[in-house]
């Protein structure tokens, strides 16, 4: 029987993707190219989703050591390249001396790129929660994705998108207080953040997040009376100590004063309160 002429990636070539991805990319060419394209042809993205490259020694370390296991996906640009997703992979192999890297070549519009990279990132799990909300943003605003169509095509249910492109309004300053207090990782947070009005509220909340441990419930509750019934800010009514330790995943403390201000040294005192009644108890 007579073979019939195959197109797309190679048998020997292998997608780390699932088959979402997979099906995403076949669908906007018939026949992908495959193949090594040199280092000073290929340029970065300037709409890249992610801010930060990190850490990429790891990643170095490995491509010396195996080579580039996945290609990268690139489109043409002019004379060059413009790449799509694998900007680590492409700095990596830079880093190291590499003169050319396997590449998978996609004639696709501006749109489809962004939409590509965040899906590859997304499913990588390399983008943060403000790269991939301000990303999904760009979608909307720039070629104007529907909230619906962005839910198709990453995957996500379109409650779930309508609030991450919401923490999109969380600024710089409080992203930053946010990043400083390791709250960047807890999106059910960040969601509560974002619903307030200015970042000056925005502030104000993270910073009682972060020294209280509140939780979403609580942050909620907050949020409501920060905004007041009428809309306009007000002051908690109470003070709420929050304790999860992140070793020990069987327990957590909560303590709910009945006051707006509570000092370190009042929450101590309770705290010794508590245990030595605990400890006279048969």
């Amino acid at each position: 029987m007579q073979k019939t002429k195959r197109s797309g990636l190679p048998e020997t070539l292998g997608m780390r993707h699932d088959t979402h991805f997979v099906d995403f990319i076949s669908k906007k060419t018939a026949a992908p190219l495959v193949r090594l394209i040199a280092l000073d042809k290929i340029e970065p993205n300037p709409r890249q989703a992610r801010n930060e490259l990190g850490d990429i020694e790891e990643l170095m370390s490995s491509i010396k050591a195996k080579g580039i296991l996945e290609p990268i996906i690139v489109r043409p640009r002019a004379d060059k390249y413009e790449i799509i997703a694998g900007e680590r992979r492409f700095i990596a192999s830079r880093n190291i001396g590499l003169k050319e890297i396997p590449c998978i070549e996609m004639s696709v519009s501006d749109n489809e790129a962004m939409e590509i990279s965040l899906i590859e990132n997304l499913q990588r799990k390399d983008l943060d929660i403000f790269e991939e909300a301000d990303g999904l943003k760009v979608l909307m605003d720039t070629y104007e994705y529907s909230h619906g169509q962005i839910s198709d095509k990453i995957g996500k249910a379109r409650s779930t998108i309508t609030e991450i492109i919401n923490i999109s309004r969380i600024p710089p300053a409080v992203r930053k207080l946010c990043q400083a207090h390791s709250l960047d990782k807890n999106r059910s947070l960040l969601i509560e953040v974002s619903k307030l009005k200015n970042e000056e509220e925005m502030l104000r909340i993270v910073e009682n997040i972060a020294e209280r441990g509140l939780k979403r419930e609580d942050t909620r509750d907050l949020t409501k009376q920060l905004k007041g019934k009428d809309g306009e800010s007000k002051k908690p009514k109470y003070y709420i100590f929050n304790y999860s330790p992140k070793e020990d995943k069987s327990y957590s403390v909560k303590i709910e004063f009945k006051k707006e201000s509570v000092s370190r040294a009042e929450v101590i005192r309770v705290l010794e309160d508590l245990l030595n009644k605990l400890k006279q108890r048969p």
